[in-house]
């Protein structure tokens, strides 16, 4: 989902029939004269005069077709084109519930007749285990999908195993299934909650909670839109407020017998009903332990139902005599232990390996790994511990592939039986399903983001990033519980390797960031614990990233200068080059400028060294900025040119995309420039052309689905200072920041903060433009960024001074030198003292 461009002002036009024809004839005319002029080979003179010429046909073209209006008040993105559905299939043989069904249909129907001012519908159903929760749930959220056109999203909080789904994960996948790209940290489940809140607002979505755990892991998940509604499964009552609470009891001795016969036959179950019912009785009505034995039944149909009456009975025998841990229900045991003794010795076997893993859910070719046969045998063994009702579906992932997972209560009785397995046939096994997991991480990381992982690395194709995307998205919960798990085993390498692709993919969608940062941690550790110093100077580098993502400044420094030093002794330039670029993007996000470009100088002269033009662009476009920051345009100007040719000739849209956004704001500097020097024809042009860039660049982005990065193409339109265009710049930035603020970027809030407060300036708005900049010096206090605290104060007193009021500038000023002093700023420290001289008396 992306925002719309706010359209740029545009005056009253004159009605004529040749309007349409013509405009389009003159777009096309300024669009290829804008673009030739900046290649062709003429005197400097010449180029001006054609390029200004440029800009009055592009005003023709305004003139000629724009419809006098107010300006458009910006919206919040509105949903995804295809709502999200994450709701798992219903059971093929589900069975009786009329009476459950009719109370959540009574509900639900009287909740849509309610007023817009109430809360949204929650209704806890809770029980026993097995005794269906589930299975009623998925049936009717199928039956009343219609109700909720903006989606249906579901959560297995696995309330029965040790460790619970954290809120905050749940949150991020459902924020990520509304399309949400959380390009920054939230900062904690206080600020994922008032994200999520935000996006679904005037939204109708189902939510479906699976086996919570308590009510603390369920109340951040409630929205608060009247039009959406919670379904909680859970085996307590939950005591939540304002919901409604059912609760669901056993089969009634006919359901249990109607369930039985579903599965094994009608013609059997009539043959002999004194003994369905004896079995559907000892089962103690549970539909979980039912459904095993009526599994059992359909698959040998030799067996009568007397037959599998005693078989039942002798198992429960057995278990009275045995000490057996309390947390299954002795039916439930006796029906899994009769199935799991019918089943052949390799769907056992691959029962036990599966409940030695993790993760909530596994696709289907980990069968094949844990038993070591093809991924289709595999599968089939999988489908034979679904057709025992031993193992079960859990849905379709974003990838389109199937994911299957144990019930909790079968998962305890498997891993009981784990010691039948030899541990190092064992540990075998878990390790080809993790090493089956470095390998898809990996590709779908090089997939994402190629240039990470080798010099003059391969281009990404379209496709292959929204694949690598999707396939984290689908895979993270399980990914990450894969990298405990061989973190656990202290299986060193391939803990690494498996972080390593974890965070090269969170780093290219600047995403999923409380995971990335715990991650890379787990990272350092093992590649220490391994004794390989290139892993672990790899380690921290991607540690140094996701700190300096953070605002962890201090930290990211210290990791990435020790990456340094490894990677020099250990003669790896290319990785050198990499961590000098980290080293001076951390000192230029600090303030340090004059220590920055000597690193990032380092970065481009090694990066084109080593013959990797990609990175030596990136750099390029990073040294680029800051010589914007120390007011050096052209220096920046010849800087992106250059890196532009590289990433148009490579055909990396998106780095393309990025420097053009760059590329107009370093034409807009000089168009202010110029426009100050008194040369308003050339600032016209370059005003104009500035225009151009940033526009290309957020269409690109939105085609793309790049939210945060179009909105920071907003800002920079709203930065260009053109003096004929302040209202609209102004919206642009409002623009920007209702989006920031959407996808909850604090530090990118208070950075538009900035931009509105100048906005506002340049149009003689004096008070509104110190609130805007007081609120950015409050903003980055709170986030700890002094330098940025010292930019919007140098702001505010540069605002003062053009508005005359040179008294107001003076406290504003001297704070702002007493940051450039601290932080050893010499280049602040000396722009801050020219503005003080000009607010001397």
């Amino acid at each position: 989902m992306t925002g719309e461009l706010p359209d740029r002002p545009k005056p009253r036009r004159r009605r004529v029939r040749w309007a349409a024809p013509v405009s389009a004839g003159l777009a096309a005319a300024a669009a290829s004269v804008l673009t030739a002029s900046m290649e062709w080979e003429i005197p400097a003179a010449a180029k001006i005069a054609v390029t200004g010429a440029a800009a009055v046909l592009v005003g023709l073209t305004t003139w000629a077709t724009t419809e006098p209006r107010e300006p458009k008040r910006p919206a919040l993105p509105g949903p995804a084109s295809l709502s999200p559905d994450q709701w798992p299939p219903v059971p093929e043989h589900f069975t009786g519930r009329a009476e459950s069904l009719a109370e959540l249909r009574e509900v639900f129907t009287e909740r849509r007749k309610s007023s817009d001012l109430s809360p949204p519908l929650v209704v806890s159903v809770y029980g026993r285990g097995g005794v269906g929760k589930s299975a009623l749930m998925t049936r009717f959220g199928q039956e009343v999908a219609g109700w909720f056109p903006d989606g249906r999203l579901y959560a297995d909080l696995r309330g029965g195993v040790d460790a619970p789904v954290r809120p905050d994960e749940v949150l991020m996948g459902f924020l990520r299934a509304l399309d949400v790209r959380l390009t920054t940290d939230p900062g904690g489940l206080d600020e994922l909650r008032k994200l999520w809140l935000t996006w679904t607002k005037g939204r109708r979505i189902l939510v479906g909670l699976d086996n919570a755990h308590d009510a603390d892991q369920v109340k951040p998940l409630i929205p608060a839109e009247p039009g959406c509604a919670v379904l909680v499964t859970s085996r307590a009552p939950l005591f939540l407020n304002g919901t409604h609470d059912t609760r669901l009891g056993v089969f009634s001795e006919a359901h249990g017998v109607e369930l039985l016969a579903r599965l094994a036959g009608g013609a059997r179950v009539v043959e002999d009903l004194d003994a369905a019912k004896e079995i559907v009785r000892m089962c103690d009505y549970l539909p979980l332990a039912i459904n095993i034995c009526g599994a059992r039944l359909a698959t040998r149909e030799q067996w009568t139902m007397r037959e599998m009456a005693g078989r039942l009975a002798d198992t429960r025998r057995r278990l009275d005599q045995l000490e057996v841990a309390p947390t299954v229900d002795k039916s439930v045991r006796a029906s899994v232990q009769l199935s799991y003794d019918d089943c052949t010795g390799m769907q056992r076997r691959l029962l036990r390996l599966l409940s030695a893993l993790t993760a909530p859910d596994v696709p289907g070719w980990v069968a094949g790994e844990l038993l070591d046969i093809s991924g289709l045998d595999g599968a089939d063994q999988l489908e034979a511990l679904i057709d025992a009702q031993l193992a079960e579906c859990s849905g379709t992932d974003q990838t389109g592939a199937m994911r299957y997972r144990l019930h909790d209560l079968v998962r305890v009785f498997a891993a009981e039986l784990a010691e039948q397995d030899e541990a190092g046939r064992r540990r075998a096994a878990v390790e080809r399903v993790l090493y089956g997991y470095r390998r898809r991480a990996e590709e779908a990381a090089q997939d994402r983001w190629p240039q990470d992982w080798s010099r003059g690395g391969r281009r990404s194709a379209p496709d292959g990033e929204v694949r690598a995307a999707d396939w984290l998205n689908a895979e993270r919960l399980s990914l990450i519980a894969m990298i405990h798990l061989a973190r656990q085993l202290e299986l060193w390498e391939l803990t690494w390797g498996l972080t390593r692709a974890f965070c090269s993919l969170c780093h290219s969608l600047r995403a999923y960031w409380p995971d990335w940062v715990a991650v890379a941690e787990i990272g350092c550790e093992a590649a220490a614990q391994s004794g390989d110093r290139r892993a672990l100077a790899i380690a921290l580098l991607d540690s140094a990233s996701v700190h300096g993502g953070l605002g962890l400044r201090e930290r990211a420094l210290k990791e990435a200068e020790q990456a340094l030093e490894a990677f020099a002794d250990l003669g790896e330039s290319w990785w050198a080059a990499r961590a000098m670029r980290t080293i001076g993007m951390t000192l230029f996000s600090d303030g340090h400028l004059d220590r920055a470009q000597d690193y990032l100088i380092g970065a481009i002269t090694a990066f084109k060294g080593e013959d990797d033009l990609w990175w030596m662009a990136r750099t390029q476009r990073n040294l680029a900025e800051m010589r914007m920051t120390e007011r050096r345009p052209d220096e920046a100007r010849e800087l992106l040119e250059d890196a532009l040719e590289i990433f148009k000739r490579e055909g990396n849209r998106y780095s393309e995309a990025q420097t053009l956004r760059v590329y107009g704001e370093v034409l807009a500097a000089q168009a202010r420039a110029e426009h100050g020097d008194g040369d308003h024809r050339l600032a016209v042009n370059l005003f104009t052309r500035a225009g151009f860039s940033l526009d290309r660049a957020a269409e690109m982005f939105k085609q793309r689905g790049e939210l945060w990065e179009e909105a920071r193409c907003l800002r920079a339109a709203g930065e260009v200072g053109d003096p004929d265009n302040g209202l609209r710049e102004l919206e642009y930035v409002r623009r920007a920041e209702q989006i920031l603020a959407a996808l909850g970027d604090s530090w990118g809030v208070a950075r538009t903060a900035v931009s509105a407060g100048r906005a506002l300036a340049r149009l003689g708005r004096i008070q509104e433009s110190e609130r805007e900049l007081r609120r950015a010096v409050q903003g980055f206090e709170e986030l700890e960024d002094r330098w940025w605290m010292a930019r919007s104060l140098r702001y505010l007193g540069e605002a003062h001074l053009d508005a005359g009021g040179r008294g107001a500038a003076v406290e504003p000023l001297e704070q702002a030198r007493e940051i450039y002093r601290s932080l050893g700023n010499e280049a602040g420290m000396r722009r801050t003292l020219e503005l003080l001289r000009r607010a001397a008396p």
